[in-house]
């Protein structure tokens, strides 16, 4: 059995919780993501998707971007 795939991307620009609230949502919306979890403190989303069914890293640092903030992998 496979193990979920985990991506962590760094994010700039993100000020409170409503920046938090952004981020989470944009990424959520990538087909194969099964969890979003965003650290203000940390600047950081961590991505969890089904096996084999991630987006591609290009596509979640898009997703942040379009959503208003900078991301780069971790």
């Amino acid at each position: 059995m496979e193990t979920a795939q985990k991506t962590v991307l760094h994010v700039e620009g993100m000020t409170c919780q409503h920046c938090v609230h952004h981020v989470t949502s944009a990424l959520k919306k990538l087909p194969g993501v099964a969890s979003v979890e965003v650290r203000l403190t940390e600047k950081d989303a961590t991505i969890t998707s089904a096996p084999g069914q991630a987006p591609s890293l290009d596509a979640m640092i898009a997703a942040v971007e379009d959503a208003g903030y900078e991301a780069k992998s971790a």
